[in-house]
């Protein structure tokens, strides 16, 4: 299981940078990667890529946290699934540096990525949406590697309301109102519903009316020392014993107005059958009863007969199947190679972007007279063209003939690739599960023997980069 959390980074790069890359947390810097950069001239290349952007807000960075539970994952792992996470998120496009610390008594990931693109020169978006993308990616990662992860609806801590509402002390009471509407809900009379009070646990007292009576209606829940009121000052208006009984003579009222319609003929409701699955009629309730048996019999005849007018026959579904599978295959490998040939190319527009924008100072150093001084002017210019003009010839480009706009042209375009083949995987998966269901119905209402189901190209090599 891991948890994400992200925060943006508006003062200084560096001391972040140096501070996720301690030796003495990442194993002697062996549990440090980085793309588009190094983690020794990060704030440098972020500093670059910033400066290409028009837009004003202070964001220079952002730091992502990963964290894994205890004894769950090993420090290898855990970097490779952070890699694999800054590779997903930021698409080839923002400088990282991932780092994975191990001094705590949990494993965790530190990413910390530019905040201006290398490729469009526009920022990062830090919103709900763009956070639910990483925990959703971060999920995906985690099923991969088969580890756990947090369900939905899985109790994470408090929200703000809930935390403020503790702290006032006014928490037990909104659960208190709702449940006395709940009971005001159920019963059919006052006294059914002080009843119904009493039994989810809260101790009344001053219900009753008449001259003796009390004026106001009090609550205890049976964790508490003192009685709250049902007043308007204390519960609300909505509370008091008068508008209580109110409410329930009010409800049973309008039940009895309440005209029942004369019935309009509706439509008939077409079900898709196919897309259902077939029903076990082999389990203890369908033999006890006949009835039940009878109607799942029929439920299983139609969920064959869709099945089986949709697909023809089952060779030719079979074929459906074979030729789906393919496809997906197909698409599964090409998106591999794209995403791999877009990381490439988005360092290489990164560095060619870089050593264009600072060549200017090193043919002015280069005719500087006085070297040692304009070195000390312009060291980050100069550090800059230097470190992108050696990484453009680790990956084979001719300097002299650079042109960024045809690099940008060629990305923009593997990008547009990408989203296709993305498309057509999603689209192929979705379709071959649909046929695989069908087939496996024909299969058990036949009692044929099924043969192995297409599954795609999901069971791939690990050591091959995931989507």
């Amino acid at each position: 299981m891991a948890y994400t959390k992200i925060h943006a980074i508006t003062a200084t790069v560096s001391k972040a940078v140096d501070y996720i890359c301690n030796p003495a947390k990442t194993d002697e810097g062996i549990l440090i990667s980085s793309y588009g950069c190094s983690p020794e001239t990060a704030a440098y290349d972020f500093k670059f890529a910033l400066s290409k952007t028009s837009q004003s807000d202070p964001n220079k960075a952002y730091h992502l946290i990963q964290s894994f539970l205890p004894g769950e994952v090993t420090k290898s792992q855990a970097h490779q699934i952070g890699v694999e996470l800054a590779d997903r998120l930021l698409e080839g496009k923002y400088s990282y540096v991932v780092s994975t610390h191990i001094d705590k008594g949990h494993v965790h990931n530190h990413v910390i990525f530019c905040a201006a693109d290398n490729i469009n020169h526009q920022k990062y978006h830090d919103c709900k949406k763009t956070y639910y993308n990483i925990r959703s990616l971060s999920d995906d990662l985690c099923r991969e590697h088969e580890l756990s992860i947090i369900t939905p609806g899985e109790k994470r801590g408090k929200t703000y309301k809930e935390w403020q509402a503790g702290k006032n002390g006014s928490a037990w009471k909104e659960h208190l109102k709702s449940d006395i509407d709940e009971a005001i809900k159920t019963a059919a009379t006052y006294e059914d519903c002080i009843g119904l009070i009493r039994a989810k646990g809260y101790e009344v007292k001053g219900e009753d009316f008449g001259e003796k009576a009390h004026k106001f209606i009090s609550f205890r829940p049976l964790d508490r020392e003192r009685f709250v009121r049902g007043s308007a000052k204390s519960l609300g208006a909505e509370y008091t014993k008068e508008r209580i009984k109110e409410r329930i003579e009010e409800k049973a009222l309008a039940k009895d107005k309440k005209r029942v319609p004369f019935p309009t003929r509706k439509k008939p409701i077409v079900r898709d059958y196919s897309k259902k699955n077939l029903i076990d009629t082999t389990e203890d309730k369908f033999a006890e009863s006949p009835g039940l048996k009878h109607w799942a019999d029929i439920q299983n005849l139609k969920i064959a007969a869709a099945a089986y007018s949709q697909a023809g026959s089952i060779s030719g579904l079979e074929e459906q199947i074979a030729a789906k599978s393919e496809l997906a295959k197909t698409a599964r490998t090409s998106l591999v190679e794209t995403e791999r040939q877009l990381k490439d190319l988005g360092q290489i527009l990164k560095y060619a972007e870089q050593y264009k924008t600072n060549r200017i100072y090193h043919i002015r150093y280069q005719k500087s007279k006085d070297k040692d001084r304009y070195l000390r002017q312009h060291e980050t210019e100069l550090l800059l063209h230097d470190g992108a003009e050696n990484m453009l010839k680790r990956f084979g480009i001719d300097i002299k003939n650079l042109d960024v706009e045809k690099l940008r042209s060629d990305y923009n375009t593997l990008y547009s690739k990408k989203q296709t083949l993305q498309n057509t995987y999603k689209t192929a998966e979705k379709e071959l599960a649909g046929l695989n269901r069908k087939l496996d119905n024909l299969n058990q209402y036949l009692g044929r023997t099924p043969a192995p189901l297409a599954t795609g190209d999901k069971k791939h090599d690990k050591s091959q980069n995931s989507l």
